[in-house]
């Protein structure tokens, strides 16, 4: 039996489809990575000079054209390669990521925990001797600052 009745034009999903705006998406992605990718780039392609690449100021098809021109390789060859190592850079930067994560929720449990037991021991000091710790603050301010003076004459 026809899963669709007569007349129903909807088909369904056959998962995400390729988009006229993939190549220009890699392009973008391409350039808001560039400055990252420029040591890949010059170990895949060492005969191509760091500033004549600079140069591209991370425009895909230009540094695909400056590639092949200057090693002989084709354009589409030159293409597929830079978009592999996007693909490759996107994915240790997600890996990274997702291995940091959990360092930074420890991070974060830890300066909770330190604001939660010394935020009480500093304020109480300071609640009931506020000129005090006004003075102590103003000296210290004033010893960075003739610290940091000396420190200016001498260089």
């Amino acid at each position: 039996m026809d899963p669709h009745p007569a007349g129903d034009t909807t088909a369904e999903p056959q998962g995400p489809a390729p988009t006229a705006d993939a190549p220009a998406a890699a392009a973008h992605q391409f350039r808001d990575r560039f400055e990252s990718l420029l040591p890949s780039i010059q170990r895949e392609w060492p005969e191509v000079a760091r500033h004549t690449l600079e140069a591209t100021r991370g425009s895909f098809d230009t540094v695909v054209e400056v590639i092949a021109r200057q090693t002989g390789r084709t354009s589409e060859g030159v293409k597929e390669q830079l978009l592999e190592l996007v693909q490759v850079t996107g994915d240790q930067a997600h890996h990274l990521a997702d291995s940091l994560r959990p360092l930074e929720e420890q991070l974060e449990q830890l300066l909770d925990d330190l604001n939660a037991s010394l935020r009480p021991r500093i304020e109480k000091p300071v609640r009931e001797r506020p000129l005090m710790a006004l003075g102590i603050a103003a000296g210290v301010g004033v010893l960075l600052g003739v610290l940091l003076a000396s420190g200016r004459r001498s260089a």
